[in-house]
């Protein structure tokens, strides 16, 4: 299958309800889904913009902000851009209405299969699927502590009623002493050829010893074992060389014109969280999240 085969798979089978899951409501504006997850995040996105034009745009975007403005409960929304897409004027009506622009992540696509392939680990580390409650909060502190934020229990509250709902997401940890070094999700898509991986995310003192590509293909044969044959993931720079030199190829960007905005109408400065500049970071998270001041409320 060639890249453009791979995107109109990804449009056609991907931008649709099965992109949110987990979503606990679901509104329509002109093309637009604005989509509420748990937590108090606010998340739109789209198969396409019908055509609008740059001033259509402009107002989708004032409205749909005002749509979550009455709602208290949400504190963070983001806007969920794809570089291929016709989106005149997007760009500066998200700047203008306090989006904070992120760096682009790849969508990488590819086949399953060529992700299954055994990779030789550290001695005494060992893969494994988690499932309780102490374990998955273990887990998701763990990623905190590899991304460089404090521990928090939002994303281990996320994770858990996702797995209560029994979609078939699936959490994987490699594990040394007891202790978990690296973790990472795969999240079957429902009536589609695909399954995501995310969340990659290995402690810095166990990088570059092929525990992240071994998660992978620990992820990828499972994918398989569900009847899933393709994989897809927004990857960073440091995550997509990885995947490319498993076969995987790039067919978009995101989010190149979007990103986040706090929806209090806080600003916040322009500036990283730290973040380890490698595997360590998660591959789900878009680096617009990044540059600001606080971390949003997890997209479980």
């Amino acid at each position: 299958m060639d890249t453009r085969r791979y995107l109109q798979a990804y449009d056609d089978q991907l931008r649709t309800d099965a992109e949110t899951p987990s979503a606990v409501e679901v509104d329509r504006l002109g093309p637009l889904r604005l989509v509420v997850f748990p937590g108090g995040r606010g998340f739109v996105t789209y198969r396409d913009l019908a055509g609008a034009g740059a001033k259509t745009i402009a107002g989708w975007v004032a409205k749909a902000l005002a749509h979550y403005r009455r709602r208290p409960e949400i504190t963070w929304v983001e806007w969920k851009t794809r570089g291929h897409d016709r989106a005149p004027g997007l760009h500066d009506a998200l700047l203008g209405h306090g989006f904070v622009p992120g760096e682009p992540e790849a969508i990488m696509i590819g086949e399953a299969s060529l992700l299954d392939v055994d990779v030789p680990l550290p001695a005494g580390v060992s893969l494994h699927l988690v499932t309780e409650e102490a374990d998955v909060r273990a887990m998701s502190a763990m990623q905190d502590l590899a991304f460089g934020d404090a521990v928090s229990e939002r994303m281990a509250d996320a994770l858990l009623r996702r797995l209560s709902l029994r979609d078939g997401m699936e959490l994987w940890v490699a594990e040394f002493a007891g202790k978990i070094v690296s973790a990472g999700r795969l999240e079957p898509v429902s009536g589609t050829e695909f399954a995501g991986i995310w969340g990659g995310a290995v402690l810095e003192q166990w990088r570059g010893r092929g525990i992240y590509r071994a998660l992978t293909a620990a992820r990828a044969r499972s994918a398989l074992d569900m009847g899933k044959t393709l994989v897809h993931s927004d990857s960073t720079e440091y995550s997509r060389p990885i995947l490319e030199r498993s076969g995987l190829v790039e067919v978009s960007t995101t989010p190149p014109t979007g990103g986040s905005a706090d929806v209090s109408r806080r600003r916040w400065p322009a500036t990283r969280e730290r973040c380890p500049l490698r595997i360590g970071c998660w591959d789900d998270v878009p680096l617009a999240v990044r540059l600001a001041t606080r971390r949003p409320p997890p997209r479980p």
